[in-house]
């Protein structure tokens, strides 16, 4: 598999790591979601253990409303920090 191929994979296997512990096997609940935010990008994060933080940050992703996370609103996510890591190596490296 080419590198992209490689992140979506992983992308993929991360979202539903957590997933479906509690129900719907297609969506993160909110513990999911915090519990995924501290495994997995907790020093990105670094409030990812704060219960306002991840509040919020659930209420952003839920576009729909609809009190769970899924698959397409988690790479929303993953996007926007892509996003910014690039611009902030970008910068450093000018």
């Amino acid at each position: 598999m080419s590198g992209i191929q490689q992140a979506m994979a992983l992308l993929i296997s991360s979202f539903h790591k957590y997933s479906g512990k509690e129900g719907d096997k297609l969506t993160l609940s909110k513990s999911e979601l915090k519990e995924l935010l501290q495994a997995e990008l907790g020093e990105m994060l670094g409030k990812a253990s704060d219960p306002l933080a991840v509040d919020k940050i659930f209420k952003e992703l839920d576009s729909n409303k609809d009190n769970s996370v899924d698959f397409q609103e988690y790479v929303t996510l993953v996007t926007c920090l892509t996003v910014m890591c690039n611009q902030f190596f970008t910068k450093q490296k000018q």
